[in-house]
């Protein structure tokens, strides 16, 4: 299962080329790990998880230029690793069915008391589990 997340591009993600600037992808993924974690879960009347995150790399593959703003794009998330106190999110940006970029991100689990990394507890590898990619997913 994947987590879609409509996410709006706004006309000042133009730049100067007429497509979205590089660095607004990472904002798009932002938001839809946002939506992922606190905002849909709250929609369904769930409390938010993994509010104590850091994101630790992350990455963008620039596909096919997005040219308009006010539009919804479709951010897609899965998870393709899970470790101690990190997980790592596959994000796939697409609009009206053309794949235009994909991201990953790695995020860590951290103390807000100590700000160090911690362990991810039982639910939150459960929450993760429910994203995980299929094995043929998980190799891009």
């Amino acid at each position: 299962m994947k987590h879609h997340s409509a996410t709006h591009v706004r006309w000042d993600d133009l730049d100067a080329f007429g497509h979205i600037n590089n660095a607004t992808y990472l904002t798009f993924v932002q938001e839809a790990r946002a939506d992922m974690t606190w905002y849909a879960r709250l929609a369904r009347g769930e409390k938010p998880i993994l509010a104590d995150m850091v994101v630790a790399r992350a990455e963008v593959d620039f596909i096919e230029p997005i040219y308009e703003g006010g539009i919804n794009i479709d951010v897609a998330i899965s998870v393709i690793k899970i470790g101690n106190a990190s997980f790592e999110l596959f994000y796939e940006m697409s609009y009206e069915g053309v794949l235009h970029a994909t991201g990953k991100t790695v995020q860590v689990a951290v103390s807000m008391e100590t700000k160090k990394s911690r362990p991810l507890n039982d639910e939150e590898r459960r929450f993760l589990l429910q994203y995980m990619a299929q094995p043929s997913e998980a190799k891009k």
